[in-house]
């Protein structure tokens, strides 16, 4: 399902196109119809920037603070020390930046916001993704996003080791408990998604061991095991024996998610990858000749 999200993600509308609007977007929301503080500076004015991290983390983001400074000035010079998806350490110089001082002040603000709470969404997933390594399992985001940021967050999940579920709900069928009710059984719901289904993948939430062997006589090929035990969680693998993939969410944090993933499931889902995460203290500093 990951991959088929990051492919439905680029089918409809790039990363790249998402990226310029949004940027452009947030300049606009930021600026207004001008930056009065920085019009205290002279025009011709340039100085030399440097951006510092105040904390240990893994950075995302850099296309997106680029970008937004050339949207403002075409002509701002950037330097990276590190690239994207680096480990960085507190105190440390990320990149360089020259230009004029006005645009460098004006873009501060916006490229920042971008680059830690993406970096913040990274770094937690990489933590997350590094405690179960000894396991197949993946990591799942979900679609707890911020209205019109979900590319920039999904993005930061799979910088971070993580892997996209469905990006919205057009890509996929999950049937959850009111989908079954209002389409009259489990049954009737899964004959009706696979007579509309366009290569459209077909999850099936299930909330018991009865449910479950339910789902598996309707062949159903994967299945998403909502608030389970430990104890039920390795029943289901049994009961399941590779006919369909499992699963898993609901009430999983950093205390559990071993103890989940070394049951022998395929996925965990966390909304916590994108919804509880703690965005990443920067600093850009015009340096003083």
């Amino acid at each position: 399902m990951y991959k088929k999200a990051i492919a439905s993600e680029n089918r409809h509308t790039s990363l790249q196109a998402i990226m310029q609007k949004n940027i452009a977007y947030a300049l606009k929301e930021d600026i207004g119809s001008g930056d009065i503080t920085a019009a205290l500076i002279p025009a011709y004015q340039k100085a030399t920037a440097h951006l510092i991290s105040r904390e240990q983390a893994f950075i995302s983001g850099i296309p997106w603070f680029n970008a937004i400074f050339k949207l403002l000035d075409p002509k701002i010079n950037i330097t990276w020390l590190i690239k994207e998806g680096d480990m960085i350490e507190k105190n440390q110089t990320l990149c360089v930046l020259t230009g004029f001082t006005r645009s460098i002040l004006s873009a501060e603000r916006c490229a920042l916001n971008f680059l830690q709470f993406m970096s913040g969404i990274t770094t937690r997933c990489r933590y997350f993704s590094q405690r179960i390594s000894h396991t197949q399992v993946k990591l799942l985001d979900t679609r707890k996003t911020l209205p019109g940021l979900r590319s920039e967050q999904k993005y930061a999940v799979r910088q971070g080791g993580c892997y996209n579920h469905r990006f919205g709900l057009y890509d996929a069928f999950l049937i959850k408990e009111n989908h079954i009710q209002a389409c009259g059984g489990l049954r009737q719901a899964i004959e009706k998604a696979n007579n509309k289904r366009k290569n459209q993948e077909i999850v099936v939430e299930v909330e018991s061991l009865q449910e479950l062997k339910e789902a598996l006589n309707y062949r159903t090929t994967r299945i998403l095991l909502d608030n389970f035990r430990i104890i039920d969680l390795c029943q289901a693998v049994l009961m399941t024996s590779k006919q369909a993939l499992l699963e898993v969410s609901g009430n999983i944090d950093i205390h559990n998610l071993v103890e989940v993933a070394e049951t022998g499931v395929d996925f965990i889902s966390l909304g916590s990858l994108t919804k509880n995460c703690q965005a990443i203290d920067f600093s850009l500093q015009i340096i003083k000749k």
